[in-house]
């Protein structure tokens, strides 16, 4: 008889990793507690990063041979990792791109991961690419698309841009009937684009031309025809895509969409629009109009995680016409030979998410955001929309009444761009490290035009004016 011990444990060897026993069931109740205490918080700790040698010195080594346990693990998350994060969904968490997500969206993240869905495929995942559709369509009707119009889920900005990128790409080089197939691409962009523009352009062996802004940082038309005019006769034939931005990040600016739109309508050049944060305002009605041109797109990009109160990860990539993102980035391989042949046989009429970006395995992330639509429904989406907006505006009449703070540039959307009087970039950093450290706002100095100023946006409708007055009152000293 052998004395090999089997692969198989029997009861007796107590918690199982795949199988669901007391103390996995304890496990769920702790998590879900937890999950449901953190979504009533009203408002979340702002917490603060701790540096790699505290984290060491607190935490230590929590991989090891025999395990720490589920409650010992959860409890160095809850206690000292989960603290260590500066909580992104506090009213006054208004650095970078903040989030706000509703507490049906995080709550439904939880069956999202419990469900573990494959979402690549119709095939697989037919349920659940259905709804996160409904949810693409409304975006789509929201920039005015046609019917062709779809898109995909992927994980964020910088995902979004590349892919549209490469189906413009696609596009080009089947224009070109093989003239375009060892040539580098050309894309337009202003130097306000974010950075995953160029990052997009630089792993796709594209050039990158930033054509120059006006006086208020908008890529206008007649700067992007300037700088076509510009080109060689050659070079104009290299370009395969114009980038214009529906809310500039560090600003908030919206390019002049309609223009910059009809000029690639002439060039039959590829449009496509950056909406990440502030395509998001297309809900709104009360600035719905600032983005007209968005219905020229051939693509656009916004992301649910930042301005449409979902949790991370999640970017909704939109193409004018589906069927072209499809044969860009389908892959094909012998064992995906029956997803080819399932979408076929529906005849069009449901594609597969892997076949919509330059991804393959993915999960359902734009779940969420489909069951906080589907729950609370559009109407309240543009309340909560118009709310932030609002805060911004009277945040801005703050400003303009204060003696001791101006406006570096005009406020847009919803990111107001702060100049303290009379400070050094020392005194902007002091007081952003104060703020952080006595769990009050998190507001990180920006630069503009090598300016060291304050930058605010305001993505939350838990942010109100009081504690925005209040944040500008601490400015004084």
């Amino acid at each position: 008889m052998s004395s090999t011990p089997s692969p198989y444990p029997d009861e007796s060897d107590g918690y199982w990793m795949h199988y669901h026993d007391e103390n996995s069931q304890k496990l769920a109740d702790a998590i879900i507690k937890y999950a449901v205490e953190r979504v009533r918080m009203d408002p979340p700790p702002l917490d603060a990063p701790k540096s790699l040698s505290e984290l060491q010195h607190e935490v230590g080594n929590t991989i090891t041979a025999e395990g720490l346990g589920a409650a010992k693990a959860l409890s160095i998350f809850t206690e000292q990792l989960a603290p260590s994060c500066i909580s992104v969904d506090h009213p006054l968490f208004l650095s970078f791109v903040p989030g706000a997500p509703t507490e049906s969206s995080v709550l439904f993240d939880l069956v999202v991961a419990a469900s573990n869905v494959y979402a690549g495929s119709w095939l697989e995942g037919a349920g659940a690419v259905y709804a996160e559709n409904q949810a693409l369509a409304w975006l789509a009707d929201l920039a005015g698309l046609p019917s062709s119009a779809g898109g995909v889920f992927v994980s964020g900005g910088t995902a979004g841009n590349l892919s549209a990128l490469i189906a413009a790409r696609w596009q080009w080089r089947q224009r070109g009937r093989g003239a375009h197939a060892r040539v580098r691409p050309i894309i337009l962009a202003s130097g306000g684009a974010h950075s995953s523009v160029a990052l997009a352009a630089n792993a796709m062996d594209a050039d990158l031309v930033a054509v120059p802004t006006d006086y208020a940082n908008r890529l206008m038309a007649s700067d992007v025809r300037a700088s076509y005019d510009a080109m060689s006769a050659e070079d104009r034939v290299r370009v395969c895509a114009v980038v214009a931005t529906a809310g500039t990040t560090n600003l908030g600016v919206i390019d002049d969409l309609a223009g910059i739109g009809a000029f690639a309508r002439e060039k039959n050049v590829w449009f496509h629009v950056d909406g990440a944060y502030g395509a998001a305002a297309l809900c709104a009605r009360s600035v719905r109009h600032e983005f007209a041109g968005i219905e020229l797109a051939d693509s656009f990009i916004v992301d649910p995680h930042k301005w449409l109160f979902g949790p991370y990860d999640c970017c909704a990539l939109l193409y004018r016409d589906v069927r072209i993102g499809k044969a860009a980035h389908t892959q094909k391989a012998e064992y995906l030979d029956v997803l080819i042949q399932d979408a076929t046989a529906q005849l069009d009429e449901a594609y597969n998410p892997a076949d919509l970006a330059h991804h393959l395995t993915r999960r359902a992330r734009g779940l969420p955001f489909w069951f906080s639509l589907a729950t609370h429904g559009t109407e309240a989406y543009e309340e909560a929309m118009e709310i932030t907006l609002q805060v911004t505006r009277d945040a801005a009449d703050m400003v303009r009444a204060s003696e001791h703070l101006e406006f570096v540039v005009p406020p847009s959307l919803s990111i107001l761009v702060v100049r303290r009087k009379g400070w050094s970039p020392d005194d902007y950093k002091r007081w952003s490290d104060r703020m952080l450290h006595d769990g009050i706002a998190f507001v990180m100095p920006t630069t503009h035009q090598g300016e060291t100023v304050l930058r605010m946006c305001l993505v939350n409708p838990r942010t109100d004016p009081a504690q925005m007055q209040m944040l500008f009152d601490s400015m004084r000293s």
